[in-house]
């Protein structure tokens, strides 16, 4: 592609993006103040050293992630690192390029790159999720502590309403942790073999109770790759790393930029991580939702950070921790053969294939 084509799409996605922070925070900033040249300033100001050390660190993200996944597939299957970090890569890849519905591509790429059964990877996948949830509950109980020592509840009326998200996402997921420890803890005691009897028959309802099922069998999937508590604690350990990795890009991002962004803490990067994954997974009254919108809503009315540089910081965090993957990602799948075409048939037959997997292959039984 010619230099200037790439400059042409390069500046098209900027744009793109911004217009999209804009909307998802025109209630939370002054538009009508709004300076392009500022924005354009703060973006050519930043020390992209600062940027490339945040990439360097989301790909150690999924490193990790694939080294929690691989202990697990080593109970179903062959386990190869690098075979599951691409996959990983081209999973995420998909995900950036067709939005949320490719999210459940990972687990079926990862199967056709080291032949596990679908169903087993799936399972994998399911429990990944389940991790993720437990982290983001402690996250948010590590937001509210930082939060609330920090003297910033009574910014501009952001400071109440993230204290009732935080608790609200906190609690959600707290409950949702317990409950599937004690799922976990009750099928590792009694088996899963009568539960997926019973939900064979939901598979072929084409209801919700189809979904619900997948899920439901899904877990129980993800439960048998727990053999020990060495995969439990290695689970635990690796959660924890990958976090405090995403910690490290958020606050990598901030370095890079100058005046007041310069000025904010570690712990206040990890304020701004919570306050994002707070307002994707609640709607923060007076201030709304959107990940990388909340992370503005931050910088501006925490921080006291100018729109535009808070604006720019938010571009750069969402480039780095969302699209970055793609720069390896999309030369892994032209190299697997696969298009967006592919991904979208995948995506489309992918649930068909899921359910006659896991009808077909019943869980291995732990010793």
């Amino acid at each position: 592609m010619p230099l200037k084509s790439r400059k042409g799409w390069l500046l098209l996605l900027l744009a793109l993006v911004v217009a999209f922070l804009l909307y998802h925070s025109r209630h939370s900033l002054k538009l009508s103040q709004f300076s392009g040249a500022s924005l354009w300033s703060a973006i050519r100001s930043a020390n992209y050293l600062y940027v490339l050390l945040a990439v360097i660190a989301i790909y150690a993200c999924y490193a990790v992630r694939a080294l929690r996944w691989q202990r697990f597939q080593t109970h179903v299957g062959q386990a190869n690192f690098w075979n599951i970090y691409s996959m990983n890569l081209a999973g995420f890849t998909a995900l950036f390029l067709l939005g949320r519905v490719a999210e459940p591509v990972r687990p079926v790429l990862i199967s056709r790159k080291d032949k596990i059964p679908l169903a087993d990877t799936f399972g994998i996948y399911a429990l990944e999720r389940i991790l993720d949830a437990c982290s983001t509950a402690a996250l948010a109980s590590i937001g509210l502590l930082l939060f609330e020592a920090s003297g910033h509840l009574e910014a501009q009326g952001a400071g109440a309403a993230f204290e009732k998200g935080a608790k609200t996402a906190g609690t959600f997921f707290s409950a949702f942790a317990i409950v599937a420890i004690c799922a976990l803890v009750y099928l590792r005691l009694h088996g899963s073999s009568v539960l997926e009897r019973r939900m064979e028959s939901w598979l072929a309802s084409h209801t919700w109770r189809a979904s619900f099922a997948r899920i439901v069998l899904g877990f129980s999937r993800g439960v048998q790759t727990v053999r020990t508590w060495g995969d439990l604690a290695s689970a635990v350990i690796l959660s924890f790393f990958h976090w405090l990795l995403v910690c490290l890009c958020y606050y990598l991002v901030i370095k890079g930029f100058t005046g007041r962004l310069a000025t904010l803490t570690f712990s206040d990067a990890i304020l701004v991580l919570v306050f994002t994954l707070v307002g994707s997974a609640v709607q923060l009254p007076g201030v709304g939702g959107g990940s990388q919108a909340l992370s503005i809503v931050a910088f501006t009315r925490l921080y006291g950070v100018p729109q535009e540089p808070a604006v720019a910081a938010a571009i750069v965090l969402w480039l780095v921790t969302f699209a970055a993957c793609t720069i390896a990602g999309v030369p892994i799948l032209f190299k697997e053969g696969l298009s967006l075409a592919d991904i979208r048939r995948m995506r489309a037959t992918e649930d068909e294939q899921i359910d006659s997997a896991i009808i077909e292959h019943p869980p291995k039984v732990s010793g």
